[in-house]
């Protein structure tokens, strides 16, 4: 949505030279059609924060734009686009076909692909890369994003590859799996995804969940995934109501500052 624009009009009896007169003049927001007083410096609170709120958004996708080109430049040419080098086979799974690829995408997207084929290792000698604990439909996303920075993402698809971003190191994929998660967020996955995200190092996601998390702390007890993490990780407990009782503190003594200064 482009940002609106304000407009001057001035009443026909308007003169330049006089200075009673600045009282006629009219300040419209050509979008809203809202009048404002000249002291408004010819613009409204709301256009001037939907031009902001544009300008911050256009910013971020021209970031990710510029992320995105990064992440897909090549250290090194593919010596054939047609033909591929190397395989990667979900190990648990004996009945699913290989996925090809090339060897320089890998090594150009993940630093672990990288020590592993360009060091005299199994995989590098044989040409085939098994990774475990994967199914096939998530292992052919994780290929096809490191060709594209694209995925068709649901919660457990996200999860998935988050957990191969992480253990191959492909930043950009891990924050693009995050990004998604924060957006599905709420107080039913909030517990979860906490948990989740501490386990896999997704600071991002972690700090969001837990910020639903203290938002309903009135309900945390009856939540089954707390129920379960009670049992499971008491230390991630430990860490949530350590989080809030960190936030009341600063709540109170902000408000304790702010009624210090009134009285003054």
């Amino acid at each position: 949505m482009p940002p609106r624009r304000c407009t001057v009009y001035a009443d026909s009896d308007y003169d330049d030279d006089d200075d009673d007169n600045l009282t006629s003049r009219i300040i419209r927001c050509l979008s809203c059609d809202e009048n404002y007083e000249p002291d408004d410096a010819g613009t409204c609170k709301e256009c001037y924060e939907e031009a902001n709120e544009t300008e911050e958004e256009l910013k971020r996708q021209i970031q990710d734009l510029k992320s995105k080109v990064s992440f897909l430049t090549l250290s090194s040419p593919l010596d054939s686009p047609s033909t591929t080098d190397l395989v990667l086979l979900p190990s648990g799974d004996a009945f699913s076909p290989s996925i090809p690829a090339h060897k320089a995408v890998l090594v150009s997207r993940s630093p672990v692909f990288r020590a592993m084929l360009e060091h005299d290792m199994d995989e590098s000698r044989s040409g085939t890369i098994k990774i475990a604990d994967v199914s096939y439909d998530a292992l052919r996303a994780f290929v096809n994003y490191l060709y594209t920075a694209e995925a068709f993402l649901d919660n457990q698809m996200a999860c998935n590859l988050l957990v191969l971003a992480e253990k191959y190191q492909v930043k950009h994929l891990k924050a693009y799996c995050e990004k998604y998660l924060i957006s599905k967020l709420n107080w039913e996955k909030a517990v979860v995804n906490f948990a989740f995200a501490h386990q896999h190092n997704a600071n991002q996601l972690q700090d969001a969940a837990l910020a639903v998390i203290m938002e309903n702390m009135d309900n945390l007890t009856k939540n089954e995934d707390y129920i379960e993490l009670v049992d499971s990780n008491p230390r991630l407990v430990v860490e949530i109501y350590e989080a809030y009782l960190g936030k009341q503190v600063n709540t109170a003594a902000t408000h304790a500052i702010g009624t210090r200064d009134v009285g003054k």
